[in-house]
């Protein structure tokens, strides 16, 4: 039986915002690190003079992907672009899903015919009451998705289906990233998508039960939550500022990488 060969991709581009940044898989000198940066490595690994990009920018809206990530990715070229927008904006308590909608049908058309591949994705989502007011949002997004991957030959890694990724034990204490563990296993899922063999069959599975929390630690984590992470938040809301007003994107240029193994 022939078996069709694992594709050999020269290049990776990353656009997004804080969940491909990398937010919150911190490394030692404080830097984040996250599914691309691994992905990426995996990539080099096996692929001599393997450039990668990222581009991606904490807080970002998909207007503001489209404005000035978009562009700038489709310039360089790229084997794989990997584009993940627009649940930012499904947070926002006033949010136009047909303007959300129509941008990131722009930026697919975009970079579809930039790249040898275009990746998207059903982001993931934990378990718990502030994001199940949000969940017909995102859904109403993931379907979007899904016409969009279809119409124009990219590919899907369905994260917000993934048994494991629901669980908060693989969020952060801000509830709204990824812990090192989460970022590992988004890595696995896009590299088993693009065709590779998997390194981790099991990613989608759920860790090992453990006791949940008492009530004294749950509603410590509650206080500790609403005052360094809701709370600001909040104010940036009303403010109109984001996270990442006068950030640069992490790796701007398409370069040779030799990063973090994953």
């Amino acid at each position: 039986m022939q078996t069709n060969p694992t594709p050999l991709y020269t290049s990776l581009v990353a656009v997004g915002d804080s969940f491909t940044e990398g937010m919150s898989d911190r490394m030692s000198d404080g830097s984040y690190r996250g599914w691309a940066d691994l992905l990426a490595a995996r990539m080099a690994a096996r692929t001599p003079d393997f450039r990668y990009a990222n581009l991606a920018v904490r807080g970002k809206l998909i207007g503001q992907i489209v404005d000035e990530q978009v562009p700038v990715a489709a310039s360089m070229g790229a084997d794989v672009i990997t584009l993940v927008g627009g649940l930012n904006d499904t947070l926002r308590p006033k949010c136009d899903m047909g303007r959300v909608q129509g941008l990131l049908t722009e930026a697919v058309e975009r970079l579809a015919p930039s790249c040898k591949q275009l990746v998207l994705m059903r982001s993931p989502g934990r378990q718990g009451p502030v994001l199940d007011r949000f969940r017909p949002r995102m859904e109403e997004l993931f379907e979007c998705i899904d016409g969009l991957a279809a119409k124009h030959g990219a590919l899907v890694v369905d994260l917000y289906g993934a048994p494991s990724l629901g669980d908060p034990r693989l969020w952060d204490v801000d509830r709204l990233h990824l812990t090192a563990e989460g970022h590992r296993r988004v890595a696995e899922a896009v590299w088993q998508r693009l065709g590779h063999p998997a390194e981790d069959a099991e990613w989608q599975t759920p860790m090992p039960a453990t006791a949940p929390p008492g009530w004294i630690d749950r509603r410590v984590a509650d206080v500790r939550f609403t005052r360094e992470y809701l709370l600001p938040w909040i104010g940036r809301r009303l403010t109109g500022r984001s996270s990442g007003d006068g950030l640069p994107p992490k790796r701007p240029d398409l370069l040779p990488y030799e990063g973090p193994v994953a």
